[in-house]
């Protein structure tokens, strides 16, 4: 039986070591980018949102409308996770919390992010950004529009406009943003 789990051990070791020194071998290896490949890169993504707009799952299905209205519920839920929109033209969205639990444990809110923001990484930034209601300072070049955060029963009516391309919609909530985000298309 101690000879079984000893056999374990190595094994794991023996299979464990060269893809952790393999993984830190790659994530070394892109340090020294320059100016071309970076132009390039950009050019790729202009054409990746032009893209991304006409391969949305179920877009085709969306009424195309600059007036949106949605609600954030108790389940840490939107009731809409996807919207369509004429680019360059004024947009209203109206968020609602329907729930019935405090704001300082429920709260919601809407933070549409510019194309290529990291979700993940803008969500882990929220969370220490309390003070401003969850949009973290540092990140405001990430944020195209933004509502307030709202606690049960009260609603909040931004405007905005967007350009051309795919728009990811967040709750910044701590916790939240993993359930309660959405797309905006504007074409």
């Amino acid at each position: 039986m101690l000879q079984a789990h000893i056999f374990k051990a190595y094994m794991k070791r023996l299979f464990v070591l060269p893809a952790v020194a393999l993984a830190l071998s790659l994530a070394a290896c892109g340090g020294n980018e320059n100016k071309s490949t970076s132009t390039a890169t950009e050019e790729n993504k202009t054409e990746e949102v032009s893209t991304a707009t006409e391969t949305v799952p179920g877009i085709e299905n969306v009424e195309l409308s600059n007036t949106l209205s949605i609600e954030g519920n108790d389940q840490m839920k939107f009731n809409k996770e996807l919207f369509r929109v004429k680019a360059g033209e004024p947009v209203e969205l109206t968020l609602k919390n329907v729930g019935t639990l405090p704001k300082e444990s429920m709260g919601h809110n809407l933070v549409i992010l510019n194309p290529g923001v990291d979700i993940a990484t803008f969500g882990g930034e929220a969370t220490s950004a309390a003070d401003s209601e969850y949009i973290p300072k540092t990140s405001l070049s990430s944020i195209a529009a933004h509502t307030k955060l709202l606690g049960p029963g009260e609603e909040d009516k931004i405007s905005f406009t967007l350009e051309k391309g795919v728009y990811t919609f967040i709750c910044s909530f701590p916790g939240h943003f993993g359930m309660m985000q959405g797309k905006i298309v504007a074409e």
